[in-house]
């Protein structure tokens, strides 16, 4: 969320920034809004400041015995009581309408971030690796997964429809090796906190991190009222929502590898085949929680922990700096970190590394403390996949699948197979 204050002294640098989004104005709607704000909180203050001063002016008027003048004292609070309800309520809207309209502005990209429409204005950062060459004929994951024996879309079907997966065996323990590779490397290599969390939440931990309320159409609910969390975002960085932090303590980098749950909304059509796009899938999730001085190497620290995951897998990737019109909601500056898949011919994403400044620690109300400072600053976040397991396991499938249709598994993850070197049909 961005701060009302900042946007009353800076409406030309929000409108500008809104449009290098695609978005329209929005900076005159949201003063004339706090406007509103400001006007009704102070009719109410300057009602009850009356209200107030008649009752003491009538105990005076009592005193003197001038009770014409202490009867219209008493007429006036009575009046004054009667219509505070409904100044009250006025208050009431008028703050709810601006918070309402504040918490649906997206953030505001950093100065360097390349302004553009969508992923097709994306500028390389830089490419790792190089594509596999072979003599046989690349596959897509679920031709190679199904050929296997292993990779069972009617079953899952057939249990929860569409954009779900049946993996067993071999290819079920590659996705747990997966996991417990890219854990056990943030966590011993890394130095990031793993986490157990919830995977159910209030609606205050969605809001904190901006899934809502603008983006409730892309997540599943429950019916008393939690949501199921889209991303180990959510919970990692409400662990320090409301809280006070010593500035010395940070930055807190956390890990957490959980299923996620997404909705797919607006995705109709894209991806139905395979398991690239799913209602339910693993990732290993990172989240640090900084001061605004550390963020950005921060930004450059995470997305490189992320590499490091396709790099030990030995997978070709490039990373891709979003441009402005393809960033997400909450974000400042975003890195994309795309696999190489030779049964699509094409990149494709598979963690995603976002700087959000102090947008998230604001809806949340973390704070730090400086030491020598008596006001509190908002912590600044960051968040990034390390990394999708699926899209992941995708990734293997397709770079190390061998003539006969067998996969050879990565080195780096021979200790987690229970001495398996190859994927071979059932």
């Amino acid at each position: 969320m961005l701060d009302i204050k900042w946007i009353r002294e800076n409406e030309q640098a929000l409108d500008e920034a809104l449009a290098k989004r695609g978005a329209g104005p929005m900076a005159a709607e949201l003063v004339a809004m706090d406007e509103r704000r400001r006007s009704v909180i102070q009719k109410l203050q300057d009602m009850q400041s009356r209200r107030n001063a008649a009752s003491k002016e009538i105990g005076a008027a009592m005193a003197q015995k001038n009770l014409e003048l202490a009867e219209r004292l008493k007429a006036e609070v009575a009046e004054i009581k009667e219509t505070m309800p409904a100044a009250e309520q006025e208050e009431r809207e008028a703050i709810a309408a601006l918070d309402d309209a504040l918490s649906r502005l997206p953030n505001i990209p950093f100065d360097d971030v390349p302004v553009g429409k969508d992923e097709h204005d994306n500028v390389v950062k830089h490419v790792v690796g190089e594509k596999p060459r072979w003599n046989h004929p690349a596959k897509e994951h679920f031709d190679i997964g199904e050929a296997l024996g292993y990779m069972d879309f009617d079953r899952a079907s057939k249990l929860s429809g569409a954009r779900f997966t049946v993996l067993t065996s071999q290819l079920a323990r590659l996705e747990r090796a997966l996991g417990q590779f890219m854990l056990d490397m943030h966590t011993m290599e890394h130095g990031y906190t793993e986490v157990s969390s919830p995977l159910m939440v209030k609606a205050e931990a969605m809001y904190g991190t901006g899934q809502l309320p603008k983006f409730e159409e892309d997540l599943f609910k429950t019916t008393d009222g939690r949501y199921l969390i889209p991303t180990a975002e959510v919970t990692l960085t409400n662990l320090v929502s409301a809280e006070t932090l010593e500035q010395e303590k940070l930055p807190l980098r956390f890990t957490a590898l959980t299923p996620s749950f997404r909705s797919e909304a607006g995705s109709a059509g894209r991806d139905t085949r395979g398991m690239l796009r799913q209602h339910q899938f693993w990732k290993c999730e990172l989240v640090s929680i900084t001061d605004a001085e550390s963020a950005i190497a921060e930004h450059e620290r995470m997305t490189e922990c992320a590499e490091n995951v396709l790099k030990r897998l030995g997978l070709h990737f490039r990373t891709m700096t979003l441009c402005t019109g393809d960033m997400g909601f909450g974000a400042r500056k975003t890195y994309d970190i795309e696999v190489w898949l030779p049964g699509q011919d094409t990149y494709r994403e598979i963690s995603s590394c976002s700087v959000c400044g102090d947008f998230q620690g604001r809806r949340m109300n973390a704070r730090y403390r400086v030491k020598d400072e008596k006001a509190l600053r908002f912590v600044h976040t960051l968040n990034g996949s390390g990394t999708a397991v699926g899209r992941c396991l995708i990734a293997v499938l397709e770079n190390y699948l061998n003539e006969d249709g067998s996969v050879t598994i990565p080195d780096a993850l021979l200790p987690y197979m229970g001495g398996l070197t190859r994927i071979e049909k059932a």
